[in-house]
């Protein structure tokens, strides 16, 4: 196995990969709060990540993924209360949607994927032992954490507590509340409120937990204390992923996570995509529009940790990516690629090993491709070096064979080749036109058309 460098966000720097268990990954990225369908912004962890673990895959090591789903949250509860139905529904609505989306894009699912509603007495068992620690007091049937009962606070985010303000649940205002000890004070527990269609019972009465701790508990259910990556958004960076790794600390003496890898957002006109703004693009309108093989080549396409912008011009470009290499892949055999391009295969996988520059594999995959179509080369050079590297990029899918046209198709396409040995070229184009609307190419050659899925 070679040297694998991550970003550590606590460090600021590139920290070497050394699993807690030889030869094993454990990886735990934060999903979606599921009070409405997700967005494109909302994709690119999950791509990351769902990558990240076919690279460590790849390089030998058996990897776990955890992608957790937030299905109690106080986001969830306003929605539901906006549309006059039950928090539960909306939420086992949004997160079987979720799945659907996340599905779409043919990378498989994670190796759990825990549910907060389902995880209660995991979180219950964590407020107690802060609790008993004198980590978290109880307060009118609501549980705080003490931030000042650790020296460690805001060591990963690199925040002075002078200059933080909680924002409970991820939200950007919360009016002040005289159950706190101290307003920098976060919820653990949330006594049931008039409103709130759901609670469940606890030491401190009904209620529900808060936003950080279902994630701490998640995660530690799943992979246990000192996993290996954590990861996320960046915009989690504070409060959510400081607030974590800080029960965690003071519930177990022990960190969280070795390494802490954040993704940029997601960027519309400047800004941050998000529900708030109105700015979304919501994911299975992306994938309707685009296809699936450009989505997840758009999203792969920035480095990891830089905002990536999204535009119609993006996606535009990432899909004729997708069909020139699509092209070039139908002019490859399948088989052995030729020894002389090792060195390009190598240095593909060299970039991921180095905080997983994807910008960078991409651009050594191009040269792969370039030189493969060297005359030195044959006609028809192997494609295994191309398959194995599209297949850490999850987009393996661009070298299978071409699908059959369906029968409609292939009746136009007759019908247009009959036109054509007419001399009807006005009717060969309009059928041509209403075959590209039916997804597919003609391709005119020697030995007649063939016809290819756009």
């Amino acid at each position: 196995m070679q040297p694998i460098l991550v970003h550590d966000s606590r460090s600021g720097e590139l920290q070497p990969l050394q699993p807690r268990d030889p030869g094993r990954v454990g990886i735990y990225a934060c999903g979606p709060t599921v009070y409405s369908r997700i967005h494109i912004g909302n994709a690119r962890p999950f791509v990351v990540f769902s990558l990240l673990k076919r690279f460590l895959t790849h390089e030998g090591f058996q990897t776990t993924l955890v992608i957790n789903v937030t299905d109690v949250n106080d986001k969830i509860y306003d929605a539901a209360r906006a549309q006059d139905r039950p928090s539960e529904a909306l939420a086992g609505e949004m997160t079987a949607l979720y799945f659907a989306d996340t599905d779409a894009l043919g990378l498989g699912r994670p190796d759990h994927e825990p549910l907060a509603s389902e995880t209660m007495g995991s979180i219950i068992a964590y407020i107690a032992a802060l609790i008993e620690k004198d980590h978290a007091y109880e307060s009118g049937g609501d549980v705080y954490f003490d931030v000042h009962s650790d020296a460690d606070y805001g060591t990963l985010s690199h925040r002075r507590l002078d200059d933080m303000d909680q924002g409970e649940d991820g939200l950007d205002f919360h009016p002040p509340t005289d159950r706190k000890r101290d307003p920098l004070d976060f919820a653990l527990w949330k006594a049931h409120k008039p409103g709130e269609d759901t609670s469940w019972p606890s030491p401190w009465g009904p209620g529900r937990p808060g936003w950080h701790i279902e994630c701490s508990a998640m995660a530690e259910d799943a992979l246990g204390v000192g996993f290996d990556i954590h990861g996320g958004g960046s915009d989690l960076l504070f409060p959510h992923h400081e607030n974590e790794a800080a029960q965690t600390r003071a519930a177990r003496g022990r960190e969280l996570a070795r390494i802490w890898m954040h993704n940029g957002m997601i960027q519309s006109t400047g800004e941050k995509m998000a529900k708030s703004v109105g700015n979304i693009a919501p994911l299975h309108e992306v994938i309707g529009q685009y296809g699936r093989d450009a989505v997840v080549m758009y999203l792969a396409s920035g480095h990891y940790r830089q905002p990536l912008a999204f535009s119609q011009a993006a996606l535009e470009q990432a899909k004729a990516n997708v069909s020139r290499i699509r092209e070039v892949g139908r002019r490859l055999s399948r088989g052995d690629s030729p020894t002389d391009l090792d060195r390009l295969r190598d240095t593909f996988f060299d970039a991921l090993a180095r905080d997983f520059n994807t910008p960078q594999a991409f651009a050594v995959l191009n040269e792969w491709i370039r030189e493969a179509a060297s005359p030195m080369y044959g006609d028809a050079p192997g494609d295994s070096h191309l398959r194995e590297m599209l297949d850490v990029l999850g987009l393996e899918s661009l070298l299978a064979a071409p699908a059959q046209a369906p029968a409609d198709v292939e009746e136009l396409a007759s019908r247009r080749e009959l036109a054509r040995a007419e001399r009807d070229f006005a009717a060969a184009d309009r059928l041509r036109d209403e075959i590209a609307a039916l997804g597919w190419e003609v391709r005119d050659g020697p030995a007649g058309c063939e016809l290819l899925p756009l």
